[in-house]
């Protein structure tokens, strides 16, 4: 997999590139991975209703092709956009969500912290009370509100045309945290977002970009 390092760039015209080389990728075309951040922005996938965007004030909304709902996007924030060959590589769309998941979840615990799956809701977790425990999510109070103690870390919304992925994932490293506040992230109100920074880990995003490639590229 060929990793391209970006940087800080616009979503949109990222958005236009990635579509650009999965449109006229062969079936010999190497994977690869881009790793970048943006300026703030919202953006709402495919199925994204208008009354999870709150008050999005100066920040642009942008309409994405990608599952999901609305999230937001800003500096400090790792993006990580593979674009892989699901046929080549041999495994389906639900076994690749597992896969960027993992990835995330083995990045957290090079930096000491649990990350949990919530079902039904793509992304990774951590427990707000204690970001390093181990302990698994059980309780009665989960059946009610499976999103109790917890604040999201990392969202996930993709998009596959002609067996080919792009879009991909999201991790919080260090940065404003108050415009997730202006929507409904990823479509649940209430749902607390948090980064690194905010539980306690001191890390730059140069080298949270780093390990995530790496778990990524022996994924995927």
């Amino acid at each position: 997999m060929d990793i391209r390092l970006l940087e800080r760039v616009d979503y949109l015209p990222t958005c236009e590139a990635m579509q650009a080389f999965t449109a006229a990728r062969t079936i010999d075309t190497p994977n690869e991975l881009w790793l970048c951040e943006h300026p703030p922005v919202f953006t709402q996938g495919l199925a994204g209703l208008a009354s999870h965007l709150l008050m999005p004030g100066d920040i642009p909304v942008v309409q994405t092709n990608r599952g999901g709902q609305v999230t937001f996007h800003g500096p400090g924030q790792v993006m990580a956009y593979p674009l892989v060959n699901l046929q080549r590589a041999g495994y389906y769309v639900k076994e690749y969500v597992y896969k960027l998941e993992e990835s995330i979840i083995r990045t957290l615990a090079h930096f000491g912290v649990t990350g949990h799956r919530v079902a039904g809701a793509p992304g990774i977790y951590v427990r707000l009370d204690d970001p390093f425990s181990h302990a698994a999510l059980v309780g009665p109070a989960l059946a009610s509100d499976p999103f109790k103690g917890l604040g999201k870390i990392s969202a996930l919304g993709i998009k596959v045309s002609r067996h080919c992925t792009y879009h991909g994932a999201a991790l919080n490293v260090a940065m404003d945290l108050q415009p997730f506040e202006r929507i409904n992230p990823c479509g649940y109100a209430g749902l607390k977002t948090v980064d690194l920074f905010t539980i306690g880990v001191k890390t730059t995003w140069e080298e949270a970009a780093q390990v995530l490639a790496a778990e990524l590229t022996a994924r995927l």
